[in-house]
């Protein structure tokens, strides 16, 4: 299953979100999500993981009918305090969601993978209960903040120590070997290290920009393939007799 964060970890996810400093990054993320995705009002959602936290707030305002999964039930208290009851919240497992094939127009996978043992088998997950798009929000391996994170982490206890890092590539990859042969396309954004002002937000909102492959959040549209679980079924077979003499 991987990491599934305790009381600690929640509040120290939930003093992340809340601290100004973060502002930035947090909503420059939500609207490169947003972006891409492109949901309709009308439209069905499902955040698989609620380290999401605050970016959900576009898809609310936006109308999405938006439903969350997690396995701590202190990440879902969490995402409750945010959106009190705008949100059908369901604590279960990345790699079994309890949801029929096709359940929902959209899934997002925002710092989920991060943190579990099985990456393709929650993107199968993910594709299987999704009809429409799926959106991957990840921390990308080859970004300068990426590398100040993990290398924090080798020093003191944080919550990235225990995450995993991506690259474009490899998640394209992954989700090529899930998916098949599916549209795929991706965008990146926090480039600098710091990210805060007019100027230095006028960059990030760059297209150009965007496709460097070095931003710290790296978003991932997958435009899937309708998919569904299939049972064999067993044919009889009754075998006619002949009269017929055999050869040999």
């Amino acid at each position: 299953m991987g990491t599934v964060f305790d009381f600690k970890d929640a509040q120290a996810y939930g003093r992340w979100l809340d601290d100004p400093r973060n502002a930035a990054a947090i909503e420059i993320e939500s609207r490169l999500m947003v972006e891409m995705l492109d949901p309709l009002s009308t439209d069905s959602a499902l955040s698989i993981g609620c380290c999401a936290g605050t970016r959900l707030a576009p898809l609310v305002e936006k109308g999405v009918n938006l439903t969350a999964i997690d396995p701590s039930p202190y990440m879902l208290d969490l995402v409750s305090g945010y959106y009190a009851n705008r949100i059908e919240l369901y604590r279960g497992r990345f790699e079994d969601l309890p949801f029929e094939d096709n359940s929902f127009n959209h899934a997002c996978l925002v710092l989920s993978l991060e943190f579990v043992d099985q990456p393709q088998k929650v993107i199968e997950e993910a594709c299987r209960v999704a009809k429409d798009r799926l959106f991957i929000g990840f921390l990308n391996r080859y970004a300068i903040k990426g590398l100040q994170r993990r290398v924090s982490g080798m020093f003191r206890e944080t919550l990235f120590k225990r995450a995993a890092f991506f690259s474009v590539w490899e998640l394209k990859r992954t989700v090529q070997a899930v998916a098949g042969d599916v549209p795929i396309a991706w965008r990146t954004v926090d480039q600098f290290p710091n990210t805060g002002g007019f100027l230095k937000n006028k960059i990030e909102q760059s297209r150009m920009i965007q496709r460097f492959p070095f931003g710290a959040f790296a978003g991932m549209l997958v435009t899937l393939v309708p998919q569904f679980r299939t049972r064999p079924l067993a044919l009889r077979y009754y075998p006619k007799g002949t009269t017929e003499t055999v050869p040999g």
